[in-house]
């Protein structure tokens, strides 16, 4: 299945000409031109977390289009390079893909299919009473079933947009399962620290809860559980799935014992991952949901009124579901935008794309200045006063696709925090929020985890973080020297996994301009939102503030 475009990484431009020429010589056969087309072309999908080249859709960019794809095909067939079983191209159903991750994602897929089967022992009648939790009599027909499953299936996959209960219907999963199996050893999970504390947050606070990385024990580039050393385990919640990439999954599978039950949360319209491989895109296929059966449950009741968000966010929804390759979001919700009114719940204002909007300036200051007050009531290693500042950080949620341009991550904090940009971290002023860009185990950060400078600027700096249990972790910042970076906005990626109160989304024309990310970045908020596009100043109804 196709991932949604997204701004292909700088390393793309050099190494698919370098593939192009060496894959021919090391396997002894004359340079195609073609052959070379598309290599280019499936390393730039690559660089978009694309595992594979469509040969039936629309021709690349990188292809010559007069010969695509028969010619392009046809070259493919007879070439060495797509030999079985060591050439590095594999032809699969109109589809060009790289052997080994064919290899990996065919091994993910027939382990994920062979756990949705059922158990020996189906369980719903098996005890009394199951059916009597408080928990269950709330949920509706596709919420039992999902209950009804996990009793009865290795493997769940419970799917749905926001606001349709899947945290609800978790939490019966949970209350059913300990009602059949007191002593069961549960666990959740997420990608990111953020997500991960959610889901703790949502489910009571009574589980263990972790990065997926923290409980495959991350050791840099390989993990201390694995199946020498399988997780101690009887069932696992993994939340926010459209963030695991093809590695991190097989992975996780290779460190499940057999008799653990795998219940698989998300949202397959969010953004897929950045490194290769969308797990959770690939099981929409249908003969995935045909092999997955009872096990796959999508919910589609919603039970949170987010007015004029959800509205936006399901018509993003329906449209991805119809033309998942669909790169302009805003010829599809432009009618909604137009229809907005002052009392509605998102907002929308068409700007210059020449400078920052000045609205958006004016918001961050504010929340700039509230982090600076409220840090300054906190002392580095003391909790008293945190609570409230790590609430603030909440609040608001600035998110922009891209990092470089006029509208981009560097501008923003270049306006706003000027020449402190080029000094250490502790030299940010006081409330300055800070990502961790990688995962560091031995801190007890995970990649996307946001903290807030205190007891600054200078030397006395500390760093605030939540450990996702309610616990504070306080880091110096040169510990993360090289880690980390100003946090007052955040790419959508970075932000996917969090929630705010309030988010203003950034969306400037180009190639930016993606159903996926808009959806992701909308569907943050919880109760407001701003979504800022440029190219169009003409008045709107609801943009008035």
């Amino acid at each position: 299945m196709k991932d949604p475009i997204q701004t292909p990484l700088p390393w793309v431009a050099a190494l698919g000409p370098s593939l192009a020429e060496a894959l021919p010589r090391l396997y002894g056969t004359p340079c195609d031109p073609l052959i070379s087309e598309v290599i280019n072309a499936l390393t730039a999908a690559l660089g978009r977390g694309e595992l594979e080249l469509e040969l039936n859709g629309p021709p690349p960019a990188e292809v010559s289009e007069a010969f695509w794809p028969e010619e392009h095909r046809s070259a493919l067939a007879n070439s060495p390079l797509c030999g079985d079983p060591d050439g590095p191209l594999a032809l699969e159903d109109g589809r060009l893909q790289w052997r080994r991750w064919q290899r990996q994602r065919q091994a993910v897929i027939d382990a994920l299919v062979g756990r949705a089967g059922t158990l020996e022992r189906p369980a719903s009648a098996a005890v009394p009473g199951v059916r009597d939790l408080p928990e269950f009599a709330d949920l509706d027909g596709r919420q039992r079933q999902a209950v009804a499953a996990v009793l009865s299936h290795g493997l769940v996959l419970l799917e749905g947009g926001p606001g349709t209960g899947k945290t609800s219907t978790v939490a019966a999963m949970i209350a059913a399962l300990r009602a059949q199996e007191p002593g069961g050893r549960l666990h959740l999970a997420a990608p990111t620290g953020k997500a991960a504390g959610r889901l703790r947050a949502a489910t009571g606070g009574t589980l263990p809860c972790t990065t997926l990385h923290r409980l495959l024990e991350s050791r840099g580039d390989r993990f201390g559980r694995h199946r020498g050393r399988p997780l101690a385990l009887d069932l696992l919640v993994v939340d926010e799935v459209s963030m695991l990439d093809l590695g991190l999954m097989a992975a996780l599978l290779e460190a499940l014992p057999a008799t653990c039950r795998l219940v698989l949360v998300g949202d397959p319209a969010q953004l897929p991952p950045i490194a290769p491989g969308a797990v959770l895109l690939e099981l929409q296929r249908p003969d995935r949901r045909h092999q997955l059966g009872a096990a796959a449950i999508t919910l589609t009741t919603s039970y949170r009124n987010a007015g004029a968000i959800a509205a936006m966010a399901s018509t993003l929804r329906q449209g991805l579901a119809t033309s998942p390759s669909s790169t302009d979001p805003l010829t599809a919700i432009r009618p909604l935008l137009q229809a907005l009114k002052a009392t509605d719940n998102l907002r929308w204002r068409p700007c210059s794309p020449r400078t920052l909007p000045a609205e958006l300036l004016e918001r961050l200051l504010r929340h700039q200045a509230s982090l600076a007050r409220l840090a300054g009531r906190c002392r580095p290693g003391e909790a008293q006063g945190c609570g409230e500042l790590l609430e603030e950080r909440d609040r608001l949620l600035v998110m922009a696709p891209q990092r470089q341009g006029r509208w981009g991550l560097e501008a923003i904090h270049r306006t706003l925090l000027g020449g402190q940009l080029d000094g250490d971290l502790q030299d940010l002023p006081v409330g300055t929020p800070v990502l961790c860009r990688r995962n560091l185990p031995e801190l007890d950060l995970a990649n996307g985890d946001v903290g807030l400078l205190v007891g600054g600027p200078g030397p006395s700096a500390r760093l605030l973080f939540g450990d996702g249990n309610g616990e504070a972790i306080w880091i110096h910042p040169g510990q993360l020297a090289g880690a980390a970076e100003p946090a007052l906005a955040l790419t959508v990626h970075k932000a996917q996994g969090s929630e705010a109160e309030e988010v203003i989304v950034l969306l400037p024309s180009g190639g930016s301009r993606d159903s996926r990310l808009l959806y992701t970045a909308l569907t943050r908020a919880r109760q407001a939102a701003l979504l800022l596009t440029d190219g169009d100043n003409e008045p709107r109804a609801g943009t008035t503030a």
